[in-house]
């Protein structure tokens, strides 16, 4: 059983653990909202250039004339997986999710015989991805460390994507990143980026049909989709900066509220504990003074 200063020690280390959790999640709730209307901000144009896509896309998909980069390479089977994650750590299940999702498809992938390339955007998903994949990571990108603006990362890593694919270096691309929905929700989400992908795309079928394009769609498309790829990225950076600091405002009051009941059982076994040594020493005095 631990001594009362051992006790007195813990209850004095949980305390100032738990200011520190307590002042942490003070600063994840102030930069979750400046965060969160990013993120809110960026959605409109995302999903415009989306239904542009998607008008596009519809256009061209039975077309011969449709870019490579908007069908994948079918020759080629290898999978580039960008994988989108935080740089620092302490904030739950945040990164661990999307690094299951990657892991289980990577297994998926390796069991169909299908290459695998991975490209990874924050420091903690590459810590953890390399200690199994090491030789599958083509580049890491540390988002706080990259001396860039989002966009202008976003528009480097866009063009990494796209210079590659050009040099057949992979044949089709996915995105992995947390999609933020609320303070305690953050969903894990897949995103083909390269062929694109549409969403229901015959329910749209009645409004692509009233767009008209000036010039051609196959030259509008040369120009949109270099530019649609660094807008998805944006947009799963931005989505995944709101989702860590809700993740980490929602870890840290954990930690903080843990920490307080901690130290509730450490008082209350120290209270004991000193009322047992009390106890004891005042017998010991009594029958010193009963054998006198």
């Amino acid at each position: 059983m631990a001594n009362l200063k051992d006790l007195r020690n813990r209850i004095d280390s949980v305390s100032s653990t738990k200011k520190i959790t307590q002042a942490m999640k003070m600063v994840a709730a102030s930069k979750l909202r400046r965060a969160q209307d990013i993120a809110e901000a960026a959605r409109p144009y995302a999903e415009k250039l989306s239904k542009i896509m998607s008008s596009l896309t519809f256009s061209l998909k039975d077309s011969d004339l449709s870019p490579l980069m908007l069908k994948g390479n079918n020759n080629n089977k290898t999978k580039l997986l960008i994988v989108v994650t935080s740089d620092r750590g302490l904030c739950g299940a945040f990164n661990s999710s999307i690094v299951r999702n990657v892991k289980n498809k990577i297994s998926e992938l390796e069991t169909n015989n299908i290459p695998v390339k991975l490209l990874c955007i924050g420091r903690k998903g590459s810590e953890v991805l390399k200690n199994n994949f090491q030789g599958k990571i083509i580049n890491t990108y540390e988002i706080s460390a990259s001396g860039k603006t989002l966009f202008n990362l976003a528009e480097t890593v866009g063009s990494e994507i796209i210079k590659r694919f050009e040099l057949d270096e992979f044949g089709s691309c996915l995105i992995y990143y947390n999609r933020f929905k609320s303070v305690i929700s953050q969903i894990a989400t897949e995103q083909s980026i390269i062929p694109y992908e549409v969403e229901n795309l015959e329910e749209s079928k009645e409004e692509n049909v009233f767009f008209e394009f000036e010039p051609e769609e196959q030259a509008i498309l040369s120009d949109l989709l270099p530019k649609n790829i660094s807008t998805q990225l944006y947009k799963s950076i931005l989505e995944s900066g709101a989702g860590e600091q809700g993740a980490r405002m929602a870890a840290m009051d954990n930690a903080t509220r843990n920490a307080g009941e901690m130290i509730d059982r450490l008082t209350l076994s120290y209270n004991r504990q000193r009322q047992a040594i009390i106890t004891r020493e005042l017998i010991e005095i009594i029958s010193g003074a009963e054998a006198l």
